[in-house]
C-alpha cells in the first residue's frame, strides 16, 4: 500500500506550499534531457515528481551544477537528489538509495596496473571529480596513492591525459565511453564503491526525513524506480537493493 503523508510531513517537505527539488545537472545518468522549457529531465527529476505527488503539492526544480554546490545550498531546498555521503550527511538526513552506481577506475595504455587493490599505492596518482560522491569516498579511503582533484566530469578526463596520470577514478558508465578516445586505455574490473543515489532533505525534517525513508522503499519494491530507468533508457544504473 503506498505510504501516505500525514500533515507534519506535507509542512516539513513543502513548508512554502511547493516541494522546492534539488537536481545535480553533472549526474549524466540521472539527468538525461531537457524539456522544452529547459527543464532537467530523467530519473532523478522524476523521482522529485512523485515525492510531490504523493505530498500533492506542484514542483519546483531547481538545478545545480554539481553535487556539492547542491549540497552546499542545502537552505535552498526541501528535497536533493543526490549521493549518500558521511561529509554531506552532517547536514543532510538520507533516504536509503534508490539507485546504485559502479565507480571504478580507467588506466592509461601501458599501465602495470591490473586491479583496483592496485591502484592505492605510493606513487599512484589518480584524477578524481572534487566532491563527487566517490571523490568523497576516495578522499576518505585512499592511504598511500594522490588523489589529484579536478573541478567536473571533463576536468578529471583532461587532468588525466595531459598530466600523464596513472589512474582516472569515475562512475563506470562514463569511463566506457572515455576509454575509447585513448587507444589501449582500460578500464578495470571490479569497483571500489558503489554510489549511493538518495533522496535528502535538511536534517532537522525528521518526518520528512522518515517519509522519504518509507517512499524509496516503496519506489524499489514496486518496481518503480525500475521503469523510470527504462523510460529514460539509461544504462549504468542499477536499482539499490532494499534497506
Amino acid at each position: 500500500m503506498p505510504v501516505t503523508p500525514s500533515a507534519a510531513v506535507v509542512a516539513e517537505l513543502a513548508p512554502t506550499g511547493v516541494l522546492r527539488a534539488g537536481i545535480n545537472l553533472s549526474n549524466f545518468l540521472l539527468v538525461t534531457g531537457r524539456a522544452p522549457n529547459g527543464e532537467p529531465q530523467g530519473v532523478a527529476p522524476d523521482m522529485a515528481g512523485e515525492i510531490a505527488a504523493r505530498l500533492k503539492v506542484p514542483l519546483k526544480l531547481q538545478p545545480y551544477p554539481n553535487p556539492g554546490t547542491l549540497a552546499d545550498s542545502v537552505a535552498e531546498w526541501d528535497v536533493g537528489l543526490i549521493g549518500a555521503e558521511p561529509a554531506r550527511a552532517e547536514q543532510i538526513a538520507f533516504s536509503p538509495a534508490y539507485v546504485e552506481i559502479e565507480s571504478t577506475y580507467l588506466v592509461p595504455p601501458g599501465s602495470k596496473i591490473r586491479s583496483v587493490e592496485e591502484v592505492d599505492r605510493t606513487g599512484v596518482r589518480i584524477a578524481v571529480y572534487a566532491r563527487s560522491a566517490y571523490g568523497l569516498f576516495l578522499a576518505r579511503s585512499i592511504k598511500h596513492a594522490k588523489l589529484v582533484n579536478a573541478e567536473g566530469l571533463d576536468a578529471s578526463w583532461e587532468l588525466f591525459v595531459n598530466q600523464k596520470l596513472d589512474a582516472l577514478a569515475g562512475l563506470r558508465p562514463r569511463l566506457v565511453q572515455d576509454v575509447e578516445k585513448l587507444p589501449g586505455a582500460r578500464v578495470l574490473d571490479g569497483r571500489f564503491t558503489a554510489v549511493q543515489q538518495a533522496v535528502g532533505t535538511p536534517k532537522a525534517r525528521s518526518a520528512g526525513a522518515a517519509f522519504l525513508a518509507e517512499f524509496v522503499e516503496e519506489a524499489k519494491a514496486s518496481g518503480l524506480v525500475a521503469r523510470l530507468i527504462e523510460r529514460h533508457g539509461v544504462r549504468g544504473l542499477s536499482v539499490a537493493p532494499a534497506a
